[in-house]
């Protein structure tokens, strides 16, 4: 029998984040990718083998899931400072994205590749044939839709090889991706695990599991409302909406773009700039500290006001909720316009994560605790079937 590791993965529209094994490794990669040729000229080879393979990530992707096969891509940190980098468009269903896939086995060969998973996968001339077990998820508007079944069987059906090329440590390296199992939740039912389980699916927060509580996750692209009651998600009231915080990013970058003349790679540029502790909401420009305050304040405050009209119009439909867990990296972009706006407004019970690292990990944790229970009772599954084998042919 193959070896089979476990991943959980959270390809989030701003990046990827992926827990692996028995968490003993993870993974943060900017969601952007871009086209790119097979030479990629890079000084001193010496060098290259000294960087982290995070910041040089360039590869070959062949998969018959994939509407584009065969391509060379530059991915995460390397592909931020391309001219041709592309982030997911608002509008666009994850579920049907080659850059969702392209992200998802980037994410998976690092791991494959690994010397310290040297052990787990065979590898003979270069080529790592690595099984996983895959816990993911998608948004709940998609799998509402039904769009979970067609992004499952894609991954199942087939062999999917990612090379690395012109990539640091890891040049020349190929690996073959199998999926034994994979496992699509909603995205709304996984932060409502990760809020009231341990990895072990005990309940540890007692106070939340009776509750009626909506889960508010403020994505790139979309956001989430998951209304919980019976320690349910409510699939008919739950409701999935095509906004999220990218397209305000986009709209903040070309501002500071055409007003200072200020070209940032990325929306991830413009997320640090907004979030981060000291100089917040500044830039340099010509060597000079400039506030980009009012640029950054009207936009966010605008969505800000679309994201908390959808959270009235759900708890009007669900009055009996007793309080909303806003989760997600936009809703660390949008904290304080939402408190702001609360508090000046109807003054829900609403309750953010103040640790930064918690709300952008829920999905990834979540989708770990959700694989890890599967597995362990598949494993228990198969030892019993063994047993009785056993006890028959004797």
């Amino acid at each position: 029998m193959t070896n089979t590791r476990l991943a959980a993965i959270d390809v989030g529209n701003d990046s990827v984040k992926a827990l692996f094994g028995n968490s003993d490794s993870e993974f943060y990669i900017p969601n952007v990718i871009a086209r790119d040729r097979e030479d990629r000229p890079v000084i001193g080879i010496e060098e290259l083998d000294e960087k982290s393979p995070l910041d040089g990530i360039h590869i070959r992707v062949h998969s018959p899931a994939l509407h584009e096969n065969n391509v060379i891509y530059r991915v995460g940190n390397l592909a931020t400072k391309s001219d041709n980098s592309t982030e997911l468009d608002p509008g666009s269903s994850k579920s049907e994205e080659d850059q969702t896939l392209i992200m998802l086995f980037a994410t998976l060969a690092l791991d494959a590749a690994n010397a310290k998973n040297a052990k787990i996968f065979n590898k003979a001339n270069n080529v790592i044939d690595a099984n996983y077990t895959l816990g993911t998820g998608l948004p709940l508007r998609e799998v509402k839709e039904g769009k979970d079944v067609g992004y499952r069987s894609q991954l199942l059906g087939s062999v999917h090889q990612v090379e690395f090329l012109v990539t640091p440590k890891y040049q020349g390296i190929k690996v073959n991706i199998k999926f034994d199992e994979v496992k699509v939740y909603p995205e709304g039912f996984a932060a409502y695990i990760n809020l009231v389980m341990d990895n072990d699916l005990n309940i540890i927060n007692k106070d939340l599991i009776d509750k009626r509580i909506l889960i508010q996750d403020i994505g790139g692209l979309s956001t989430d409302i998951a209304v919980i009651k019976n320690r349910n998600v409510d699939d008919d009231k739950a409701q999935g909406f095509n906004l999220g915080v990218s397209e305000s990013l986009e709209a903040i970058r070309e501002e500071i773009r055409s007003k200072h003349g200020v070209e940032l790679d990325s929306r991830r540029d413009v997320v640090e700039i907004i979030t981060r502790n000291n100089d917040r909401n500044h830039i340099m420009v010509k060597g000079s500290r400039t506030s980009v305050h009012d640029i950054t304040d009207r936009i966010l405050l605008e969505l800000a006001k679309k994201q908390y009209r959808h959270l009235r119009n759900i708890w009007q439909k669900n009055s009996q909720t007793e309080i909303c867990y806003f989760v997600g990296g936009g809703a660390m972009v949008l904290k304080e316009y939402i408190k702001a706006l609360n508090n000046s407004l109807d003054g829900y019970n609403i309750e953010f994560f103040e640790d930064e690292k918690e709300s952008i990990w829920m999905m990834a944790n979540a989708y770990y605790k959700l694989i890890s229970d599967f597995s362990r009772k598949n494993k228990k599954d198969m030892i019993v079937k063994e047993t009785e084998k056993k006890a028959v042919k004797n």
